[in-house]
């Protein structure tokens, strides 16, 4: 036996469980998991699996913690904003169990460090929040055999399931293609209940624990989806796809490809809304200069009620982006407008839409109203 008497004492309710045991829990010891982002998804699988005793977690994330991170993202606290995620994560985890070895990579996933990441990693935890790092993390775990267990969250639903080469579906057997760019908006854009990654999260911590211990029913060829709201659990299932260009009888995909571009975007894009090509944009900073020169012109926010609640830009409009096309006629086609979101995706489709409808003197705000807290008037107040 490897274990430890502390460590007996330590997972004592796991040893007494014929399903798991000293044989269970010195698998769970010797298991290596990886854990993609240490956000919203990755905090509460990280704290329940180094508590089950995981020996070794992984840990990648090239983000640093922000306030607006903290109504979620339970791993880090107040003390730790400003500081790289992956060193708050670590600090946490050794305080829950200091027998767990915690590897961190400072570093954003890509196709050029995927393979050398999850090389020595049993099984690989997905806490990302944009598809092409899906994509890239789905075929990577395809191309090297190393079971996939994925979640995903906006405002009050969820789902989770498992893709492992070999004996189920993958990724693109479920989602072929990508949705075209801005179609889904991000949870910065959305939102998400606070509670609810730790609910999804949960659930992979548990498909993780399962496949170490090689007990129970797998979520393999099942997709799990969660309503908060209704409080409601219904299953999904799915099938491998003879297809599938990745994992598929006659695969067409051999090696990593560019995400970006599959996915529509830009190479090296970031995840938050940024304006498309071809609209005109104004910064924040000309947008001042455009209100102490006391311009004439129309400054219209297409957020929704509910952000606007939070902070605006004075003299603006409230027109939300659904309500876009039905009020253009409230703007003069003749105005000068600035039409500013929360980053700046929104209002790029907004000033797209109007420019169809044929206003010609249409600007986006650079940034959105953030870039305005950051730049102009750190009074606003960011979210």
């Amino acid at each position: 036996m490897t274990l430890t008497q502390e460590e007996i004492l330590r997972y004592s309710r796991h040893l007494i469980m014929p399903e798991v045991g000293v044989e269970g829990q010195e698998k769970l010891k010797h298991a290596k998991v990886l854990l993609i982002g240490t956000g919203g998804l990755g905090s509460p699988a990280a704290l329940y699996l180094a508590a089950a005793g995981a020996g070794t977690l992984g840990l990648i994330d090239f983000d640093k913690v922000d306030f607006s991170n903290l109504q979620r993202q339970i791993i880090h606290d107040t003390s730790s904003v400003n500081q790289p995620k992956v060193e708050s994560a670590k600090k946490r985890l050794r305080e829950i169990n200091p027998h767990v070895h915690v590897v961190t990579y400072d570093e954003r996933l890509s196709r050029e460090n995927v393979m050398r990441v999850i090389r020595d990693y049993d099984i690989i935890l997905d806490g990302t929040d944009n598809f092409q790092t899906r994509y890239l993390l789905n075929d990577a775990c395809v191309f090297a055999g190393k079971p996939f267990v994925y979640g995903s969250i906006f405002r009050f639903e969820g789902q989770a399931t498992v893709f492992y080469p070999g004996k189920g579906p993958c990724y693109r057997c479920l989602f072929a293609e990508p949705p075209p760019p801005g179609m889904v908006p991000s949870c910065a854009e959305g939102g998400v209940l606070g509670i609810l990654p730790g609910v999804i999260g949960v659930i992979q911590a548990t498909e993780v624990v399962k496949l170490i211990l090689g007990k129970g029913e797998s979520l393999i060829g099942r997709l799990l989806l969660y309503d908060a709201l209704k409080m409601h659990f219904r299953e999904v299932k799915f099938r491998k796809n003879p297809k599938c260009p990745v994992c598929g009888e006659n695969p067409t995909i051999k090696e990593l490809i560019d995400y970006e571009a599959f996915c529509g975007l830009g190479r090296g894009e970031e995840k938050k809304e940024e304006a498309k090509d071809g609209i005109p944009e104004m910064t924040a900073a000309e947008l001042k200069d455009k209100i102490n020169r006391k311009e004439k012109f129309v400054l219209v926010d297409v957020r929704e009620p509910s952000e606007f609640a939070i902070c605006k830009i004075p003299g603006s409009r409230l027109i939300p982006l659904g309500t876009v096309a039905e009020r253009a006629n409230e703007l003069d086609t003749a105005d000068d407008i600035v039409v500013h979101c929360h980053f700046g995706g929104r209002s790029a489709k907004a000033v797209a839409l109007l420019q169809k409808l044929g206003f010609r003197k249409v600007k986006n705000l650079k940034g959105g109203i953030d870039a305005w807290s950051l730049e102009v008037d750190p009074d606003c107040p960011r979210y």
